[in-house]
């Protein structure tokens, strides 16, 4: 048997006015739990704040720190036919641009006696992996002075602090 006595109705409890809170919608966003301790909020996303959940969903975190001036050796996927690989390239980081989900890294290297450069979205899906080779030291931020160099002189000094 349930004791009655100690129930109260629902519509005792909502038909209660309380002058010092303000009323609330009835569609509030804020819903109790199972419990009645710990109120969730459903909050309805603008669209720029559902743009940013959406672009943190999809970026890395395992990226290294990379600076400009760093040897990195890049996978990229590669998909020919049905198949899939990873190619590695590997070069000097001449420029980062951007931020978030846009961040790219311009990377340059020597291949057959010739100046190549790519740049690569870091967040993308095609970049399977960035491995730091070594740091480099540098004093400017973006190195396209190494574009008019051959040789040993395209070489940059190495940093062991970082």
């Amino acid at each position: 048997m349930v004791d009655d006595s100690k129930e109260t109705s629902i519509t005792e409890v909502t038909d209660k006015d309380n002058d010092d809170e303000p009323k609330k919608a009835k569609d509030s966003p804020v819903k109790i739990d199972d419990e009645g301790k710990n109120p969730s909020v459903n909050k309805r996303l603008n669209s720029h704040d559902l743009i940013k959940e959406f672009e943190a969903a999809q970026q890395k975190t395992d990226l290294p720190e990379i600076y400009v001036g760093d040897t990195v050796k890049v996978g990229v996927r590669i998909s020919e036919g049905n198949k899939e690989r990873v190619q590695p390239y590997e070069g000097v980081v001449i420029s980062k641009r951007h931020g978030g989900l846009n961040k790219t890294i311009t990377v340059r290297r020597i291949f057959q006696g010739i100046g190549v450069e790519r740049v690569f979205m870091l967040h993308s899906p095609q970049v399977a992996s960035i491995k730091v080779e070594r740091r480099g030291k540098v004093r400017r931020a973006k190195l396209f002075y190494l574009r008019e160099r051959v040789g040993k002189a395209t070489r940059v000094k190495q940093r062991f602090d970082r």
